[in-house]
């Protein structure tokens, strides 16, 4: 089953699917060693890894498995990251919740406002009931962005990844539909049909 990915809008993004173009800032993104030091993976050496991402992209969309949006700034067409709901099962009515932003664009509620129009189109169109959301006890700042939008801290994996011989804690979020309230950021999230 195919599952289009969404082009949303909010009051200062725009979130829409991955093209070919978005490798070279994709790449940027990923091999960053700062924006990645809590990542489950080391930062990328190869620009190959950014075409295959795309790739894989285009094939959570054919597989019906999720769907990853890249970011851009809705004032000048910046790009901004990446927020993504994979994973999902359309039985249990669930998916998980992921997004990493370029550095720069830290600090502006940019992943607050990305993350919750996603979720907001993953329980309208989706009907998911249940949204997980996992994140390094150290990065704090994505513990409260979670938190902002409704999520819910539900455990501690102990000594889940190792990532460059370093082993890390990563909190489990969870946010249940009945229990989600659209965060208080201007959004007027609406979907483009293509």
């Amino acid at each position: 089953m195919t599952l289009a990915t969404p082009t949303l809008h909010t009051a200062r993004l725009r979130l829409r699917p991955f093209n070919d173009a978005d490798a070279d800032q994709l790449f940027a993104l990923h091999s960053n060693p700062y924006v990645m030091r809590y990542w489950d993976s080391p930062p990328w050496d190869d620009p190959v890894r950014a075409e295959r991402f795309i790739d894989t992209c285009r094939k959570m969309t054919d597989e019906g498995s999720g769907a990853r949006t890249a970011i851009d700034r809705a004032s000048d067409g910046a790009f901004v990251g990446w927020c993504g709901l994979s994973g999902w099962n359309p039985d249990y009515r669930s998916a998980s919740l992921g997004y990493i932003l370029d550095e720069a664009m830290w600090g502006h509620g940019y992943a607050t406002e990305a993350a919750n129009a996603l979720l907001r189109w993953g329980f309208d169109v989706l009907d998911l009931n249940r949204v997980q959301a996992e994140t390094d006890t150290r990065n704090v700042e994505s513990a409260r962005v979670l938190e902002k939008i409704g999520f819910l801290r539900e455990g501690t994996l102990r000594e889940d990844c190792v990532v460059n011989g370093e082993v890390s804690d990563s909190w489990v979020f969870g946010l249940i539909r009945r229990e989600w309230r659209p965060a208080a950021v201007p959004t007027s999230a609406r979907e483009e049909r293509h």
